[in-house]
């Protein structure tokens, strides 16, 4: 993967503006933060982008992929403010299970998600070197 950092553009933190890659893709629809059985247990926002990426981390897997396959992610949040507030939080989750932030993100607040409980939907595209 390359990361695409225009000549004289600051670094972004904690995303890549753009990355160039080739490979087998995998997309992964959003995840949220319940169980494989749908069951949420927690109504906490950094418990459920932990679910989340768990989630997306074991999609992957059964791709044949794991998270250093990841190039992009959208994230979806209901509240910006609380995500800002919690980003080193947020950020050690991420570094966690996912691991680098060489990623292309985008992240936008929405007024609600399909299930109501849900803070966070997290989408992902993963290409795997051939």
């Amino acid at each position: 993967m390359q990361v695409l950092l225009p000549s004289g553009w600051p670094r972004p933190k904690g995303y890549a503006n753009g990355v160039s890659v080739s490979g087998r893709q995998i997309y992964v629809a959003g995840m949220i933060g319940w169980d494989a059985e749908g069951v949420f247990h927690s109504d906490d926002l950094v418990e459920q982008v932990r679910q989340a990426m768990q989630n997306i981390v074991d999609v992957l897997k059964e791709g044949g992929a794991g998270p250093e396959h990841i190039v992009r992610m959208t994230w979806y949040i209901t509240d910006k403010k609380e995500y800002l507030a919690r980003q080193a939080e947020i950020g050690k989750v991420y570094r966690e299970l996912i691991g680098s932030f060489s990623v292309a993100m985008t992240a936008v607040q929405v007024a609600a998600l399909i299930e109501d409980r849900a803070k966070v939907e997290i989408e992902v595209t993963a290409v795997v070197p051939e």
